[in-house]
């Protein structure tokens, strides 16, 4: 399910009438936003008002899987494998992460979802309300243009019209920023010719590029060099962990939380280049709920 319920669904969720979900609404029962003339309703908060009115005996909670979902991190990924942690990975973009936090199929999510106040923040209260969830940021890092060897005439979105590019899946925060860039210099994806398939992760990105498959793609600074591509730096975001509380004290994600504050791990971020560690470790979010 999408992070907001139509009527519908809510009502499929509940098991009642469309007008029964609407009467809910209107008497202020259910939790519900109105945009647009329609009533939706957030996916996260319906299911903390459905616990909120449950009785009988509490029954622990399922453990949750030693998954790391959310955007795809080079500097990331090679901690997660390195520092020995046994979580395993499922990179399919912020938003997916987020969903399967909310899902609990997924124990922590790697977001860079840009905001007008800043960063992940207001998106994870938006989604999740005051669920024991915490932020933790991992660094700050560069985006920009990626150019495939060869690539000349491009400096900055303006100059992309008709180049052949290679785009993300539109559950990555990286298209969604891309497409706001696009929209901001009177572009849209019809202006561009890009390949019928996108990059699943940052690293797909890189390679294709590199392969000559595309002259140009919305990726990180970070894989510039390795890839031998050039780099036009047009933004900087923040790469936080989104942690349930619970699993923070687990073993896998102390694991993987001492090995970020290692030496080692700073000596990485420093060869790959792009990344900023400067408030490695700052929580930005800390839900109240449990």
């Amino acid at each position: 399910m999408p992070q907001y319920l139509t009527t519908r669904e809510l009502a499929d969720l509940l098991r009642i009438g469309e007008r029964k979900a609407y009467d809910l609404a209107s008497s202020g029962e259910i939790p519900c936003v109105r945009a647009m003339g329609k009533l939706l309703f957030p996916k996260a908060e319906i299911i903390a008002w459905l616990n909120a009115s449950r009785s009988g005996p509490q029954v622990a909670e399922p453990p949750l899987p030693p998954i790391v979902a959310g955007s795809h991190d080079p500097l990331l990924d090679w901690a997660l494998r390195e520092s020995g942690s046994g979580l395993a990975t499922y990179y399919d973009g912020s938003f997916d992460g987020l969903n399967r936090l909310v899902e609990r199929s997924a124990q922590a999510a790697a977001l860079h979802i840009h905001e007008t106040d800043g960063f992940n923040t207001r998106t994870l209260r938006e989604t999740m309300g005051e669920a024991p969830v915490i932020l933790y940021q991992i660094a700050h890092r560069q985006r920009g243009l990626l150019l495939a060897p060869g690539t000349s005439g491009i400096s900055g979105f303006q100059d992309l019209k008709g180049r052949r590019i290679i785009l993300r899946q539109d559950s990555a925060a990286s298209q969604h920023l891309f497409d706001a860039e696009l929209s901001a210099h009177d572009l849209t994806r019809d202006d561009l010719n890009a390949l019928p398939v996108c990059a699943r992760t940052e690293e797909e990105l890189a390679t294709a590029l590199r392969d000559g498959k595309a002259e140009v793609g919305f990726g990180l600074g970070a894989l510039a060099r390795p890839n031998g591509l050039s780099f036009v730096h047009t933004h900087s975001e923040r790469l936080d962990l989104a942690i349930w509380r619970r699993a923070v004290f687990e073993p896998p994600m102390q694991t993987l939380t001492r090995f970020l504050q290692s030496q080692r791990f700073r000596e990485r971020a420093a060869e790959l280049g792009g990344y900023d560690l400067t408030d490695l470790g700052q929580i930005h979010h800390n839900g109240a709920s449990g």
